[in-house]
């Protein structure tokens, strides 16, 4: 008899958009939440009873419920609400995994008292993923669609040719990528102090940041190693970070037939094809656990 492997259920990409008004001043939070349950849920794949099934209506439901009941202080907090909420109140389910995507939004300035306009942001989107079983918890975080570019202070050279090889080795060159990262924290019981995840987002934000732009890179594998180093050297409560980065090529263009010059000026920028870089960067001793393929958390 074939035997039931892996499974889970849940309503994804639950779409809340909270509201808090404080007087005039309003504050957005705008959310993409996923819920995956897993647990005792064998006899509804054999025989079709639904006794153990908590429908996915209802963690619909309870999606917009807790936006009321509990407000979102942030993505992650939030995700660790409803995950404590499916485990500790549904017997039967062993696991909650929630996944939440946040998109941000601008306070547009005007000269009157009120505060309730915005626009919104285009840099990035923030991701978490909550992983609750009933004793521990797993969090990682992390953005994706944030380009940057370096627009000197990069190099390629050195690298091995063939008989295929027609790139031109380069030594001063724009570097610019799409960065999708994710970082695991070390915390994991409730006994132990919860990071501030807001000022960690901020924070890991920063570090990645300065460090795409303080390094003279000789490839994009040394600016990733040390944006990552960066953040495992400056947030405590993190042990893990994984980068994918697609190399955003920009290729000088040839203006000689125009009797031109391009000195370093004028470039295509090509979406296609493109080289991806991915690594992860670990504190020492740490085993990883963030999954190679990101496209899988």
């Amino acid at each position: 008899m074939p035997i039931l492997g892996q499974n889970q259920y849940g309503k994804a990409e639950n779409r809340v958009v909270k509201i808090t008004r404080d007087g005039a001043t309003h504050h957005i939070k705008d959310l993409n939440v996923s819920v995956a349950l897993s647990g005792d849920m064998e006899e509804v794949h054999y025989s079709g009873s639904n006794a153990n099934v908590l429908p996915t209506d209802t963690t619909k439901n309870t999606v917009y419920a807790f936006a009321k009941e509990h407000g979102i202080e942030s993505a992650e907090q939030f995700g660790i609400h409803l995950a404590r909420h499916f485990v500790t109140s549904q017997e039967p389910i062993r696991t909650a995994r929630i996944r939440i995507e946040e998109y941000a939004w601008e306070r547009i300035v005007t000269p009157g008292q009120d505060a309730h306009s915005f626009v919104r942001q285009g840099q990035e989107t923030r991701l978490t993923q909550i992983t609750y079983d009933g004793s521990s918890w797993e969090v990682v975080s992390g953005l994706k669609d944030l380009t940057v570019m370096n627009s000197t202070n990069s190099e390629f050279w050195g690298y091995v040719k063939d008989k295929y090889t027609t790139l031109p080795e380069a030594y001063d060159r724009i570097l610019a990528t799409e960065v999708s990262g994710r970082w695991r924290f070390n915390w994991t019981d409730d006994a132990e102090e919860t990071p501030d995840w807001e000022e960690s987002y901020a924070q890991v934000k920063k570090h990645m940041l300065l460090a795409f732009a303080d390094t003279y890179s000789l490839s994009l594998q040394q600016t990733l190693y040390a944006m990552g180093s960066r953040i495992i050297e400056n947030r405590t409560e993190i042990d893990e970070v994984r980068f994918s980065l697609p190399n955003k090529h920009h290729f000088l263009v040839d203006l000689e037939p125009f009797g031109l010059k391009n000195d370093h000026e004028v470039y295509f920028a090509a979406d296609r094809p493109y080289g991806l870089i991915e690594a992860t960067v670990l504190r020492d001793g740490v085993e990883p656990r963030i999954p190679v393929d990101l496209t899988n958390l």
